[in-house]
């Protein structure tokens, strides 16, 4: 089983992205969890430990991006990965009005 947390950057800014909501999810789309990223854009989801199998979190992006003034592209960013394995599993979020990126962090 598996702790999960998230970091969103602004990387048009260069500053943490404060404030976006956050849903994890089965893949299949039973929801797990919901949360809105803290002033340093992090975020602790989910249950303590997640079981192996497929699942999605998905980012409230333009809704951050809308707040803020900004025109955007993506309405949100789905990322979907799979839990194998015990231990900690960081997936940080690196997001720009009209584009965003994903890697498994440590």
């Amino acid at each position: 089983m598996t702790h999960l947390t998230t970091h969103v950057l602004d990387a048009a800014t260069g500053t943490p992205a404060a404030g976006v909501g956050v849903t994890l999810a089965h893949l299949d789309g039973a929801m797990i969890a919901e949360g809105v990223t803290d002033a340093d854009g992090r975020l602790a989801l989910g249950p303590d430990r997640l079981d192996d199998g497929d699942y999605a979190l998905t980012f409230g992006t333009g809704a951050y991006f809308r707040s803020r003034g900004v025109p955007s592209f993506h309405p949100v960013a789905t990322v979907a990965f799979t839990v194998s394995g015990a231990g900690h599993l960081h997936v940080p979020l690196l997001l720009s009005p009209f584009a965003y990126s994903t890697y498994r962090g440590s």
